[in-house]
């Protein structure tokens, strides 16, 4: 259930790429000027990483999941319902704002878990994210093709309110004993990025990883809408169900995180991100090409945000949400990033200044990781082999 919860809730964030021609030309929306209905939610959500995430560590987490996932049922209603482009970009901020709720979920997941089997439960939990994130794609693309844009979001609504009753019936109390004041935790986000070598280096490579997925997604149903293929929303929506197979064949990552192989995961995988886009940049002459490109890019995202996930909340586990929080607002800046630049790219000089703009994204992530390698290494104390003997004993 909690994956579903993730599943739905970051649809809300992305459900709008793969119908952002019909939705542009709905509300009067130049090409241009599209990234930014597709960045409105990740700027939303990076709000609601600084602002609400932290409060996962002094309230009930049950509570809080079932109160975001119906705040985010109405900004996804505004969104359905606007009448201009400007009201529909504050409609998908404000879900994006409340759609947090997917890292309150992962840290509530993190803190319940055996230490032997945390990364593992981050992982199928964060599938329910990819899920969302990829498969909402084909979905909004059947959707909008049936019917139109807006319905996608009338259902993600309906969707977000039915789980916000499953949650409160079902998930236990979550009982905290704050040791801060929410003012106290705020102020602590920045000095927690500043002082922590681990948290700052795994976040910069998340900022670059998801600029370059972000690159992807935000853009991809330009060249497929263009010449030669002229694809509508549901033959583009099902480039989601590549993205997926890759997505969910790096469901080991979280178990190789287990085994403490982070830092050789996060670099191999950094290194096919790279190497996928040379496959992807072929979008305007070969399909084939193009999927493959495409499984290989979300195999290597996927195995290294589950990677980072669970390298955090091992070395944190007492700041579970605050330090997912302020790693999830690199990702949100980088998917932010990607959606703007991949929208002005396409426009000036076509898909292959996107994709070109995308290897770099990757490859400056891969700088990142491999200069910051040393950060990677936990305590022995806190190193999953230390947790899973102790456990034992």
């Amino acid at each position: 259930m909690l994956a579903l919860v993730c599943a739905v809730t970051v649809s809300t964030i992305y459900g709008i790429q793969p119908v952002l021609g019909a939705a542009g030309e709905d509300l009067g929306l130049g090409e241009g000027v599209l990234g930014w209905l597709v960045a409105a939610g990740q700027i939303g959500y990076l709000a609601g990483l600084v602002m609400l995430v932290p409060l996962g560590d002094l309230l009930d987490r049950r509570k809080l999941i079932t109160v975001l996932l119906l705040l985010t049922a109405v900004g996804a209603g505004v969104a359905a319902a606007a009448p201009s482009g400007g009201i529909a970009i504050a409609g998908l901020a404000l879900a994006g704002l409340f759609a947090v709720v997917v890292q309150i979920t992962v840290a509530y997941v993190a803190v319940v878990s055996p230490p032997g089997e945390r990364g593992r439960n981050i992982g199928a939990v964060t599938s329910g994210v990819v899920i969302g994130i990829l498969g909402v794609r084909v979905v909004a693309g059947t959707l909008g093709e049936l019917t139109d844009w807006r319905m996608v979001y009338l259902v993600l609504a309906g969707l977000c309110a039915m789980l916000a009753l499953a949650t409160r019936l079902t998930l236990e109390v979550d009982i905290h004993r704050p040791r801060a004041r929410y003012g106290q935790l705020l102020s602590s986000l920045g000095r927690l990025v500043v002082d922590d070598r681990l948290l700052l280096s795994r976040g910069l490579v998340a900022f670059f990883l998801f600029a370059s997925f972000g690159t992807l997604w935000s853009g991809l149903a330009l060249p497929l809408g263009d010449a030669p293929w002229h694809f509508g929303t549901t033959e583009i929506g099902l480039f989601g169900l590549a993205g997926l197979t890759g997505a969910l064949g790096a469901a080991r990552a979280g178990r190789w995180a287990d085994q403490g192989l982070t830092p050789s995961v996060t670099s191999w995988s950094l290194a096919l991100l790279t190497a996928s886009w040379l496959l992807i940049a072929q979008a305007g002459s070969s399909l084939w090409l193009l999927i493959v490109g495409v499984i290989v890019l979300d195999f290597a995202v996927q195995a290294v945000h589950v990677s980072s996930q669970h390298l955090l909340t091992t070395a944190r586990p007492d700041q579970g949400s605050s330090v997912i929080g302020a790693y999830m607002a690199f990702y949100s800046l980088g998917s932010a990033l990607g959606a703007i630049t991949t929208t002005w790219a396409y426009s000036a000089r076509g898909w292959s200044a996107a994709s070109l703009l995308g290897a770099a994204y990757a490859a400056l992530g891969l700088l990142v990781a491999t200069s910051t390698r040393r950060f990677a290494a936990l305590p022995k104390a806190q190193q999953p082999s230390a947790s899973v003997s102790a456990t034992s004993r």
